[in-house]
């Protein structure tokens, strides 16, 4: 019934959903928005450092969100609060511009797993970074597939990975595509593929919640219309039949 949004230019947006007897959405009303902020308390500006991309709220209802411009997660105990930077490793400077940390989801312990939109060359897999107990690792991969790049994911209320990712086919428009994996302590495992979109179906969904309620798991998914009078913002919802 409710809802948290992140735009690319570090606002945040919270409100409620009205659904009807079957759970179809059929309004939304904001209830209220902030502009992040960082660690000084003093807002972001649109740019380098306030190029918001994942966001993930933790079951405290702290904020965390990962930034692509000035590469970094950092976490915000409300939307107005100063940030706190999860000091990240050497690797994330290295990261290529404008297509760093774009995903970012939650466990239920707390822990953190985000990946950048791109791995710096076609055969080279997409590595997904750990952050728990106040330390970054990198403990496994995801094989790149095609050109298909990661652009969000989530924890499912099932214990399972979900990753939305993109590829952009010019004239054609978007294309998105949802996997579930099996979370191990050896990586990521047992790949299906629940959705994959035709061309033009939908615009460039980027932000993806996995939910479950009483007609099973969900998955709701929000595009970025690149501030584009060409595009639109929309929600895309599914339901998982397992």
């Amino acid at each position: 019934m409710g809802f948290t949004a992140l735009s690319d230019r570090a606002t945040i947006r919270w409100g409620r959903i009205e659904r009807d007897a079957s759970g179809r959405i059929r309004a939304m009303e904001s209830a209220g928005n902030a502009r992040l902020r960082d660690s000084d308390g003093k807002p972001l500006k649109p740019g380098l450092l306030g190029d918001s991309e994942g966001l993930a709220v933790g079951a405290d209802g702290k904020i965390y969100v990962s930034f692509e411009g000035l590469v970094r997660v950092v976490r915000y105990d409300t939307p107005d609060s100063p940030a706190k930077v999860l000091k990240g490793p050497p690797e994330f400077r290295k990261m290529q511009k404008n297509s760093a940390l774009e995903s970012l989801a939650i466990l239920q312990d707390g822990t953190l797993l985000t990946m950048p939109e791109r791995s710096g060359a076609l055969e080279r897999p997409f590595p997904v970074w750990r952050y728990r107990d106040g330390t970054w690792d990198q403990p496994f991969a995801v094989p790149r597939s095609g050109n298909w790049l990661p652009v969000g994911s989530d924890m499912g209320p099932d214990g399972r990975f979900y990753l939305l990712e993109r590829d952009f086919k010019g004239l054609l428009g978007f294309l998105s595509r949802v996997r579930r994996f099996d979370l191990t302590p050896e990586g990521l495992v047992n790949e299906q593929i629940l959705l994959q979109s035709r061309p033009l179906q939908y615009d460039n969904l980027e932000g993806i919640s996995v939910w479950r309620d009483d007609f099973g798991i969900r998955l709701t998914m929000i595009s970025d219309d690149n501030f584009n009078l060409f595009q639109r913002t929309e929600l895309v919802e599914y339901r998982v039949q397992d």
